[in-house]
C-alpha cells in the first residue's frame, strides 16, 4: 500500500500524514506543485523526528506518477459520491489518492483512478448555502481514516 497526495497545500497537513505513512510502513507519493518546499519548517515539525522512517517519492505531475503505478490500483478520495469506505475491499499494492485540501481531486484526475471513495461523514454539508454540517474532513485526518482501514482489512481481517 501507498499514499499519494495531488498538489498538497498545507506543510502541517502533509507532515502529519508522513508521520502516519512511517507508523503503517508505507511510501509517501507527493505530486507537484507543492504549496511548500520539502524544507518547510511546519511540515519537518509536523512530521517530527520520523521523516528517515518515511520513503517520500516525489513526481513532477499527475502523469509522471500515474506512469510509475501502471501495475497498481489507483483509488481516489472524494466526498463526491464514492464508495464507502467501509464497503470496499482493499489490496495490498492500492495507492490511496488524496487531492487538494482546497479544492479536493479534480473529476480528470478522479476519471484517471481505479476507484472513488467516500468516507461517510453524518453531518456532511448537503448544499452549498446550507451552513448546517461539514464541508469535509481535515486531509491528514481522512488519510489517517483510510490508512488505518486499509491496514486493518490487509493485514488483520484476512487472518480469522
Amino acid at each position: 500500500m501507498e499514499v499519494a497526495l495531488f498538489e498538497p497545500r498545507i506543510p502541517q497537513n502533509t507532515g502529519n500524514i508522513a508521520r502516519s505513512c512511517a507508523a503503517f510502513n508505507i511510501p509517501l507519493n507527493l505530486i507537484e506543485p507543492l504549496g511548500f518546499k520539502l524544507e518547510d519548517k511546519y511540515l519537518k515539525r509536523a512530521g517530527l523526528d520520523y521523516w528517515p522512517l518515511v520513503t517520500v517519492n516525489k513526481y513532477g505531475n499527475f502523469d509522471k506518477f500515474i506512469e510509475n503505478k501502471l501495475t497498481n490500483r489507483i483509488i481516489s478520495f472524494s466526498k463526491k459520491n464514492g464508495i464507502y469506505l467501509k464497503d470496499f475491499k482493499f489490496q495490498e499494492e492500492d495507492v490511496l489518492l488524496f487531492g487538494r485540501e482546497d479544492s479536493g481531486l479534480p473529476n480528470y484526475i478522479i476519471d484517471k483512478s481505479d476507484f472513488l471513495i467516500s468516507i461517510f461523514m453524518p453531518n456532511l454539508q448537503t448544499g452549498s448555502n446550507d451552513q448546517k454540517g461539514v464541508r469535509s474532513l481535515n486531509l491528514s485526518v481522512a488519510c489517517g481514516i483510510a490508512i488505518y482501514e486499509a491496514n486493518k482489512q490487509i493485514n488483520f481481517e484476512n487472518d480469522n
